[in-house]
């Protein structure tokens, strides 16, 4: 597969106090997402709220998602872990369910050497059928993914993209110039994709696409043939809304906006809360500035 354009981190509907998952939404973002022409969506990452899923719901949020997606755009589930036989066993559900590629974030919270994670993406792309997408952001992670390390890694056939997220421009600089000609760089970051683009970077798992994605595709479509100037103006019409999705941690801003889109419910699970009512008016109102998506 290529990994290149614009995938969408989906958000994860919920409903029932957040108790259970709003599968209704969840068909129906995918097949906005799917109208808009992005090129593949990525479920069950940080966007989608893996961390309190259940490993049921994890994997039935896969299915349900390849089954909606239908073939018309690629799907690249989140499969990562800090251990590294679960993400083993993520990968391997989500192979089973009919994904065209999975993205392994760094391990969390055990903050392993630079040896130590290549064993462990080496592993788990061993066990994969499909592409592999790194995901590198130290900020949730605690760890970074080295270019020497990437260096490494990309010699795995199956390891072909990275989603840079440490808002590092040197770090993103090194990574072109020294792994660019083996592997996909797209930015972690909507509000750096100007910088990743023109330093010769291939895409972006996007946010923002979640309520903006035709937005989303034009510009990038634009960036990818090279038509800066024109690509930048659709950037900066969003860019408002990509710094709003700052406000409070990632998913919050997000599913607040597509609660207001009439998207899905702004239900989140614990330890996460709701945006506060103040920025929730001052989302209202930006998101009235900048108009639907067309």
């Amino acid at each position: 597969m290529e990994f290149k354009g614009v995938f969408t981190a989906l958000i994860t509907p919920l409903q029932n106090q957040g108790r259970t998952i709003d599968f209704g939404a969840l068909r129906e973002l995918v097949e906005r997402q799917a109208a808009a022409g992005v090129k593949g969506v990525v479920p069950c990452g940080t966007t989608g709220e893996s961390p309190t899923l259940s490993h049921q719901e994890h994997a039935e949020v896969i299915r349900k998602t390849v089954e909606y997606a239908r073939g018309r755009l690629l799907v690249v589930a989140g499969a990562g872990s800090n251990a590294t036989a679960e993400a083993i066993q993520l990968t391997a559900d989500a192979c089973a369910a009919g994904v065209d590629g999975v993205m392994l974030v760094s391990p969390y919270y055990n903050k392993p050497s630079q040896d130590g994670l290549i064993r462990h993406f080496q592993a788990v792309a061993d066990a994969s059928t499909v592409p592999v997408m790194l995901y590198n952001i130290r900020g949730r992670t605690a760890v970074n993914i080295e270019v020497e390390t990437l260096q490494r890694l990309i010699e795995h056939p199956r390891i072909q993209a990275i989603k840079e997220a440490s808002g590092d421009p040197a770090q993103m600089t090194r990574i072109i110039r020294y792994c660019g000609s083996r592997v996909a760089m797209l930015s972690g970051d909507d509000n750096l994709i100007p910088a990743v683009m023109g330093i010769g970077g291939q895409g972006v798992v996007s946010v923002a696409s979640n309520l903006y994605p035709r937005r989303m595709v034009r510009m990038m479509d634009l960036y990818l043939k090279g038509d800066f100037v024109a690509a930048n103006q659709q950037f900066y019409e969003l860019f408002d809304f990509m710094n709003a999705l700052f406000w409070d941690v990632n998913p919050t801003p997000i599913k607040a906006a597509a609660h207001l889109r009439g998207l899905c419910n702004p239900e989140l699970r614990l330890p996460l809360l709701s945006l506060d009512s103040v920025r929730q008016a001052q989302l209202s109102d930006l998101l009235q500035r900048i108009g639907e998506d067309s």
